[in-house]
């Protein structure tokens, strides 16, 4: 059974730095690119940020390039967002994602967590 689990979600101040991750299991973990997305409430699921299996290549939403990191760990079979100068309306519960293809569509992804919320007060 895969299992993709989000920790780290909380409340925060505008300016704040938070960081999520994400605990994968029942998947070969290394063979999957991991993807970020966000939804607010009443919004569409947005893609927030990929990276590929190996971790050569990432990529990123534009309302969260420069501020945003994602990155992996195969040895722990986890993904990261390391979430730098948060803005409200960064608020959002946070998803983690594994897909076969590199893509910024929730519906090419295969799995998912059952996510976390991100709150950023101003």
């Amino acid at each position: 059974q895969v299992q993709l689990v989000e920790l780290g979600g909380g409340l925060v101040q505008a300016g704040d730095s938070l960081s999520l991750s994400c605990a994968t299991s029942g998947l070969t973990f290394s063979s999957y690119n991991m993807g970020w997305f966000r939804q607010a409430p009443g919004k569409k699921r947005e893609f927030v940020a990929a990276i590929t299996w190996s971790g050569g290549s990432t990529y990123y939403a534009d309302s969260v390039k420069g501020r945003f990191t994602i990155s992996r760990d195969n040895a722990k079979n986890t993904v990261y967002l390391q979430m730098n100068s948060l803005k409200p309306e960064d608020t959002a519960v946070y998803y983690c994602a594994a897909s076969r293809s590199t893509s910024y569509y929730p519906g090419n992804y295969d799995y998912w967590g059952q996510g976390t919320q991100v709150t950023v007060s101003s």
